[in-house]
Order: C-alpha cells, then structure tokens, then sequence
C-alpha cells in the first residue's frame, strides 16, 4: 500500500471536534477504508453517531471506554482510569492487528489532561503505528508533545455558544 499515513488533531475549545472526526470516518469508510473509533471518557449509548452507524453497513467499528457520566472535571474515580487504560490497550491492540486503515481516539487528549492516561504511555502506542495508518487525536487542550509529531492540527475555537444562552444540549446536535 502507497499511502502515508497521517496524524491529524482535532483540539481547542470550540464545538465540533469529534463531529469532524466522525466526518473524516464517513468519508474514509466511503472510499473503502476500515475504520475504529475508541471513544475515551464515553459510555453514552443513545448519541446519534452510535445510532446512525448501527443502521448502516460502514465499515467503522466504535467502542466506548468511559461510563454514561460526563465528567466536567478532574475528579475522577479509578473506574474510569481503568477504562481509559482499557481503551489505550485497545488501541494498542488494534495497531498490532493491522485491521484498519483509520483509528480515532476520541477524546483521548482530555483523557490525558484529566490523568486517566500519561502522555508517555500514549506516546509509546502511536509510535508504534504502521507507517500507512491514519489517527486522529480529538479533545480540548491537546499536550505540545502530541501536537510536535502531528501532521495536521486543527483548534476549535469558541466565539459564541447558546450554552451561555441557558440551552441545554439537544438531540442531534450535541448527541
């Protein structure tokens, strides 16, 4: 395969980050690449991208590595350092298998921030990606290391958001 494959980032504090991540598998499935997407931080089974690939025949596999809480802030339990370190052997385990073309680890960078995982162990697994694999890396406040051996970066950045509005979040557009 000629392909050289990419590290893209998708960070900052703007919405959109793993909707533009889940175009990016849209696409890559549409042109016939395999597709995993581990989600860090997230166990929420009723969000539309969930519900939607349910219905299709894309070749994306997603797998969730958090609990059905939101976590807003640094105070996590052990439960969910385990099931990040549970999602960061899958990823492992995934680049060992060579079975896809594209991963995504969605929200691994704020896995990351919060401690669940340690910027080197991470480090350690995506060097050991083939040559040919495509990631993308989503989340707020992406560390300067992962950001130096990306290919692409690309921040989110807020200018208005109708949170502040007092709207909560909606199906469809938030999940």
């Amino acid at each position: 395969m000629n392909r050289k494959g990419l590290i893209c980032i998708h960070t900052g504090n703007g919405k959109g980050k793993t909707t533009a991540a889940i175009g990016a598998a849209i696409r890559a499935a549409g042109q016939g690449l395999k597709v995993l997407i581990l989600q860090f931080m997230k166990g929420q089974k009723n969000i539309g991208e969930l519900k939607a690939f349910a219905e299709t025949n894309l070749p994306i596999t997603v797998k969730q590595y958090g609990r059905s809480v939101f976590l807003q802030s640094r105070a996590c339990e052990s439960i969910d350092i385990y099931k990040a370190h549970l999602g960061l052997q899958a990823f492992r385990e995934a680049i060992k298998s060579n079975s896809y073309d594209l991963i995504i680890l969605d929200e691994i960078n704020m896995a990351i921030d919060f401690g669940l995982l340690q910027i080197d162990e991470v480090m350690a697994v995506i060097e050991q990606k083939p040559p040919e694999l495509h990631l993308i890396l989503t989340g707020r406040n992406a560390k300067n290391a992962i950001m130096e051996i990306a290919d692409l970066v690309t921040e989110m950045k807020e200018v208005k958001h109708h949170y502040y509005k007092g709207v909560n979040a909606q199906k469809g557009i938030e999940f």
